[in-house]
This record gives C-alpha cells, structure tokens and sequence, in this order.
C-alpha cells in the first residue's frame, strides 16, 4: 500500500523522571533515525511551561538537527508568531537556511502554547492578545522578509531557500493559508472534526504565489504502530492519561510507563471520548496503521503525511516509525 511521504512532529515529550537532558538526547535521536528511515521532515513545535513538552525553542532544535542529519529537511512545526518579532524570527531561520541551504523549512502558527497566563504575559511583553488582522500583518511581514521585498537584507550576500509553511486546525486558518498562497500544515492530531470543511475552504481560498503554485497539504496524524494492535494500545496508555486530564481541564503531565499507566481506570464516558478520537487517528500494527493513513489520505487529498507519536520510552518512539516506514 503506497503511502504519501511521510514526516515526524517532535514535541520532545518528557517522561516521569527523566531529565531535560535525557528528554533532548531521545528527541535528538529519533530525528537522527528518521534521517536514516528516508523519512521527508522533522519539525518542532513551540510550547511553553508545558510538564510534557520540552520543545520550546524551535530555533535551536532546527539547528542541533541539521547539524547532526544529513538529507532530511527540518524544521518548526511550529513557530507561534505572536510570541515574536516577524524580523528576528526571520533572520533566525535565514541563518538555519544559509547553514544547511535547502534543509529548513519555516512552519507559522499561532495559540499561546501554554495554559499559563504568566508565561504568555512574558513571552508577548504585556502586549494585549493578537487579533485575526495583526497575525495576518505578522505573515505577511515575516514572508516579505523572506523574500526580500522588506529591507535591509536578513544577511549579506543572503538569498533564501527556506518553505514557509502556516499551521492551522481551524477553517479560518486554513483559508488564511491559501489566501497567502502558502503549504497547508493541518492539525489533524488536535482537531480532526475540522479537517475535511478546513482543506476544503483551503483549496478554495488558494492563489499562487511564490512559495507554491498550487495548493500543498501535510496532515498531522497521531501514529502508534507496534507489532500488534494490543500492543499499540499499551503503548498509547499513558498519552491517553494526559488526553483524559487535559479533557477536565487540567495541564498536561509527564508521561507514566505504560506498565504503571495500564493500572489507571479512567470514566467510561473519557473512554468513549478517547475511543472516538482514535478512530480518526492510527494506532496499531504496521497494517493497521498503514490502512488508516492511506485512508486518511484518501479522503483528504494529502499529499504528506506529518506522524506525531508521543510515545514512552525513545526506543518505542522509533521502533514505531519504523515498523510504518518499513512497511509503507
């Protein structure tokens, strides 16, 4: 069963009592392994205060990871404008570009990425909440940069070859994508409900422009592949935890072993909720998942596919990438 290229989201999940430095060296891994597996992209995502997430510098991530790959492409997956100035995000990922010319890729989006009110004060220095008409300034700012329609130049002697890309998991973002005449990053992990009426405003709203002639759609899919469909799901145990907190409204939490999350009960009615999320996800074995991407493909026209497995344990994480890259 033939497959879009595939790509993986790395969030950099921490797990209860590893430290930070043991969290990057698993993330820092299994990007290096995705390199090997032929894999297209590894992005980063941007969160801040988060117990679970220790990607919060994109930037640096893109970095390490180019410098310690050698075809993949990497990237931020993605950077929350609103938390930057349009200038310095661009001469940050001109420096990336003129580093591993071709490599990077400059995915855009917005949300606070935290549930702190501190944090979000502190990132955006007090500045009152960015409407839908500043966010659109920042894009269009940011790509002018790019470009080099906006002076002075990023660098000297600079001419980029980075993708811009713009995140979304609403509708209103993705039209905003295709009015920009930008690639698609759809956020299928957190929103599917909205997936199908979202692509289809995008490829509405589409104009060409110069960074796409036509539109382009990466699907971010959680994926939990092992050599069974059981033990898919012991291994989707302890982010089904986290999931079931941040339903009643609680901050998200380091991930448990599975063996210590498999003795957790959960309500019957967060599990009727988690069973229904998985449906529109992949989770299972090499022929499960393989089956449910393609299908996923299918309906939505995607032409990548973006994997997003938080799973316990690094070496799990990359067992599960390549059981599907093996099998694809």
């Amino acid at each position: 069963m033939t497959l879009p290229p595939l790509s993986i989201l790395e969030v950099a999940p921490a797990e209860h009592g590893r430290t930070a430095r043991e969290t990057l060296a698993v993330t820092a891994a299994a990007v290096r392994r995705a390199d090997e597996l032929g894999l297209r992209r590894a992005w980063f995502a941007e969160h801040h205060g988060a117990p679970l997430i220790s990607s919060v510098a994109p930037p640096v991530l893109v970095a390490h990871a180019a410098a310690t790959t050698s075809r993949i492409r990497v990237g931020s997956g993605g950077v929350l404008l609103p938390n930057h100035s349009p200038r310095a995000v661009a001469e940050q990922f001109a420096t990336l570009d003129a580093l591993h010319p071709g490599r990077i890729d400059l995915g855009i989006g917005r949300g606070p990425g935290t549930f702190d009110a501190g944090v979000i004060a502190a990132l955006q220095r007090g500045a009152p909440p960015t409407t839908d008409d500043g966010y659109r300034a920042g894009i269009v700012e940011l790509l002018g940069y790019l470009s080099g329609e906006n002076g002075p130049a990023l660098l000297p002697g600079y001419g980029s070859t980075i993708q811009p890309w713009l995140l979304s998991s609403s509708t209103a973002g993705a039209a905003l994508a295709g009015q920009l005449g930008l690639p698609v990053a759809f956020a299928h992990h957190i929103r599917p409900q909205n997936t199908a009426e979202a692509l289809e405003r995008y490829r509405e709203a589409f104009r060409p422009s110069h960074w796409a002639d036509r539109p382009w759609v990466m699907i971010a899919v959680e994926t939990i592949c092992a050599d069974t469909d059981a033990e898919a799901a012991v291994l989707a145990r302890p982010l089904d935890l986290v999931k079931a907190g941040l339903f009643a409204g609680r901050a998200d939490q380091p991930l448990l072993p599975p063996a210590e999350a498999a003795h957790v009960t959960l309500p019957e009615d967060v599990q009727e909720r988690l069973r229904a999320y998985h449906a529109q996800q992949a989770q299972g074995s090499p022929e499960t998942v393989t089956a449910r991407l393609a299908a996923l493909a299918a309906a939505t026209g995607a032409d990548e596919i973006m994997l997003s497995t938080t799973i316990y344990d690094g070496a799990a994480r990359q067992r599960s990438v390549e059981l599907l890259a093996k099998h694809a």
